[in-house]
């Protein structure tokens, strides 16, 4: 069987100390060593096949190199898959490795997996939520560096990063306007989100900047079915987006809590005899590009930043973790834009 190489097989290769070995492959910051040296010692590791022995590097210093992820399914959904790619990315930049498990809801599994990635030491965990609400932290977390992925808690002691829902709601409902619309109407689900929040009040900013009179009767709100589906369907987007097409002043154009409403929107549309975007104009949430881009006219909508997130949220826990204890304070919620996607599901309103 091969020897392993070791530190000092490098040392000698490399013609200086293990000490410089070990400051060089480590990254310890505060030591004059020249970049020639540093070079010198990373060609000579490259060239023999080292590799650092991870866990006599985790005794020294106190940290696993790994960071957990615990979501509830995130997982196990297509569109917010970016969130998990940013902040695996963001970790293997850092040299740490990231430690994922989905609970699917499951409150016993949650808690195991949280005991079993605390018992391997991780340096920290981000905890993400399908849907951005607010959760209640689960009490093993009290003991070890977390920040929340899409959601919020009410202790503003936890560091979160969310989608900036306000300034996306305004950003969907000015592009109506932006194209003449006035009478605009908006579907959205019975369940009491901070998503839906920040997008009503994105909504009303928009009609309060552009001088146009909120009217309560251009909201239609219906409960998603089943019940869990918190996000909201198209059934529920194809109810709401009907009972505001067959009012007797209609809307001209529609905001959709998310994406999969508006292809309800579009099936209501359709069944009443009208055009998108000719008739009615339809705009989205969340990108979801296999919605997006299967319905006809592809659809408009606002990008959910699912990337950025997960590589903000890894970023957050790095800073955490390198100043324990750090007090809380104005930064410790992280508002990420959501861009305007635009496709070909709106236009100028039809002269009704």
């Amino acid at each position: 069987m091969a020897r392993r190489i070791g530190i000092k097989d490098v040392a000698a290769a490399a013609g200086v100390s293990t000490a410089t070995v070990s400051h060089v492959l480590n990254r310890v910051e505060g030591k004059r060593i020249s970049e020639e040296t540093r070079r010198r010692v990373w060609k000579a590791a490259d060239e023999l096949g080292y590799a650092p022995n991870g866990l006599a590097r985790g005794l020294r210093t106190q940290r696993s190199q790994t960071i957990g992820f615990v979501s509830d399914q995130i997982a196990t959904t297509p569109h917010a898959g970016r969130m998990i790619l940013g902040a695996q990315e963001a970790a293997a930049a850092e040299g740490l490795v990231l430690l994922l498990v989905n609970t699917s809801g499951d409150a016993e599994l949650e808690r195991t997996s949280i005991e079993m990635l605390l018992q391997r030491q991780v340096d920290g965990i981000v905890y993400a939520a399908m849907y951005h609400r607010i959760v209640e932290l689960p009490e093993a977390l009290g003991s070890t560096p977390t920040v929340l992925l899409d959601a919020g808690s009410a202790d503003p002691a936890v560091p979160s990063v969310v989608p900036d829902e306000v300034q996306g709601g305004y950003a969907a409902v000015r592009e109506l306007i932006d194209h003449g619309h006035r009478r605009i109407g908006v579907t959205v689900q019975t369940v009491d989100l901070p998503a839906r929040q920040g997008r009503l009040e994105g909504y009303r900013k928009a009609l309060a900047e552009a001088g146009v009179a909120y009217d309560p009767s251009l909201v239609a709100a219906e409960t998603a079915v089943p019940f869990n589906t918190v996000g909201g369907d198209v059934d529920t987007g194809y109810r709401a987006a009907r009972r505001l097409l067959t009012a007797e002043r209609r809307p001209t154009a529609l905001f959709c809590f998310n994406d999969r409403m508006a292809a309800g929107a579009y099936r209501a549309a359709a069944e009443l005899g009208l055009s998108i975007p000719g008739d009615l104009s339809v705009i989205g949430f969340d990108n979801q590009e296999l919605v997006c881009e299967s319905v006809h006219p592809q659809l408009s909508t606002v990008q959910l930043p699912h990337y950025e997130m997960g590589a903000r949220a890894v970023a957050q826990l790095l800073a955490l973790t390198k100043t324990p204890g750090r007090p809380p304070g104005p930064d410790t919620k992280e508002l990420l834009p959501c861009p305007l996607v635009a496709r070909a599901s709106v236009t100028s309103p039809p002269r009704l």
